[in-house]
């Protein structure tokens, strides 16, 4: 009889990837990085341990959404007082913040318990092709 193999989280060894979201489009950018980030590609993926990768996606700003999304998708939060229900439109946050969209969009494939806040501070998004993790060597995506 075997036993199962359960993954500690101190033992995994993280690896860096790149993410390039050029003219790709933000579902399929955040679905790779999800499933990265959680390790689910991985032979010693377990559900309840982090063994996930830290993932970096440069050109955000560059990101594509399909059909009428640009105009009709709406992002609302509410802080919780009178009058305080905010809506923006993609135009509007993409050019206020471009690394919310993937931000929001990955965050919402991830757990949503404290693993996956825990899992969430492994993701690094910027608008522009430069990012400061070039000293971990990050291997590029080439498929998504």
């Amino acid at each position: 009889m075997s036993k199962t193999f359960s993954a500690k989280a101190t033992e995994v060894k993280r690896n860096w990837w790149i993410i390039d979201a050029k003219d790709q489009v933000l579902g399929r950018v955040a679905e790779k990085a999800a499933c990265l980030m959680r390790g689910k590609e991985k032979a010693i993926y377990t559900p309840h341990v982090d063994t996930g990768d830290f993932v970096i996606v440069i050109n955000a700003d560059k990101v594509r959404l399909t059909g009428k999304k640009e105009e009709a998708k709406t992002y609302m939060s509410f802080s919780g007082y009178v009058g305080g229900h905010h809506t923006e439109s993609v135009k509007s946050r993409r050019a206020r913040r471009p690394e919310a969209l993937v931000e929001h969009a990955v965050k919402g494939m991830l757990p949503h318990n404290r693993l996956g806040r825990h899992v969430f501070t492994k993701l690094k998004v910027y608008a522009g092709t430069e990012h400061p993790h070039a000293s971990q060597q990050p291997t590029p995506i080439t498929e998504i």
